[in-house]
């Protein structure tokens, strides 16, 4: 007799409660999907037409918004949950703040986490699809959100940095991107001739149909920057789409190569000039000629 109460109370149990459980359960699976599919239109439609960086910032954006909106109809759904359970929510919340002050002591790293990707977003200083260098590491960020920005280095490796770990942020990818040449060539060069075959590569790469929409700018040229030990170094820069810089400075080292190799520019190596010293009467030591050939 007491089984078939038993029974008959899980039966009408599961035809109540469980049911309305088991519909709360589906329509948060559905919410979810919903919540995604939303996000995904609606900034697909605002980032038509736009450029990259509105685009980076905007994949960025959907991809919390998109967190956001899981966690807080997981929330509701465990809340319409335990009321149809008949567990009180008032004790549960007490009990809750409670532990949460005793572990709010020791989780302290986790909330300055939390605030420091929260400045991170809102002052728009990382986006995914940057180049950054933050805490010591670098890459292109692949996920941010408000615990940690994840990144991937050019070996593949990714690496995973707390938000409250990161107190500078270095941006390559901002806007627009710089490349700087330091250009070394030989002392016996003339300083104008080669400014002006650097001037001459760089017509020719912003002409090139693979590299012509990426180059922002014409080259600036800064000048004689240095006299090293075996060059005169020309500095110069460049000034590129976010994230192009590096394919552009390739193609333009290959090409300036080519064309000092054309002209004569001799591209300098290591040279060293040596001073025989002189014994008191003021003569020096002859040179051996066996050492001379080994030089």
């Amino acid at each position: 007799m007491a089984t078939k109460e038993y029974v008959h109370t899980a039966v009408q149990w599961l035809l109540t409660s469980g049911l309305r459980i088991a519909v709360i359960l589906v329509l948060m699976v559905i919410a979810s999907k919903i919540a995604r599919i939303i996000s995904f239109r609606v900034f697909a439609s605002l980032v038509k037409n736009k450029d990259d960086e509105f685009r980076k910032r905007a994949d960025t954006l959907r991809s919390i918004i998109r967190y956001m909106l899981t966690i807080g109809i997981a929330v509701i759904a465990a809340v319409t949950i335990m009321d149809e359970l008949n567990i009180k929510i008032g004790p549960i919340l007490a009990a809750a703040g409670v532990v949460g002050l005793a572990v709010g002591f020791g989780a302290q790293t986790l909330v300055q986490d939390v605030i420091g990707g929260f400045f991170i977003l809102l002052e728009d200083e990382i986006r995914v699809g940057d180049v950054v260098q933050i805490a010591g590491k670098s890459g292109l960020v692949e996920r941010i959100n408000l615990r940690m920005t994840v990144l991937r280095d050019l070996s593949g490796n990714v690496h995973y940095i707390r938000n409250g770990q990161i107190d500078v942020v270095t941006n390559m990818t901002k806007e627009y991107s710089h490349y700087v040449f330091d250009i070394g060539v030989s002392y016996h060069e003339d300083v104008d001739k080669v400014m002006d075959v650097i001037k001459q590569v760089d017509e020719e790469l912003r002409n090139d149909p693979l590299f012509r929409d990426d180059i922002l700018e014409p080259i600036e040229i800064l000048g004689l920057d240095q006299f090293a030990e075996s060059a005169l170094i020309i500095k110069a820069r460049t000034k590129t789409k976010p994230i192009k810089q590096w394919g552009v400075a390739r193609a333009f080292n290959r090409l300036l190569k080519k064309k000092f190799d054309e002209r004569g520019i001799e591209i300098p190596f290591p040279q060293i000039t040596l001073t025989m010293g002189a014994d008191k009467e003021g003569q020096a030591s002859p040179i051996d000629p066996g050492m001379k050939k080994n030089m």
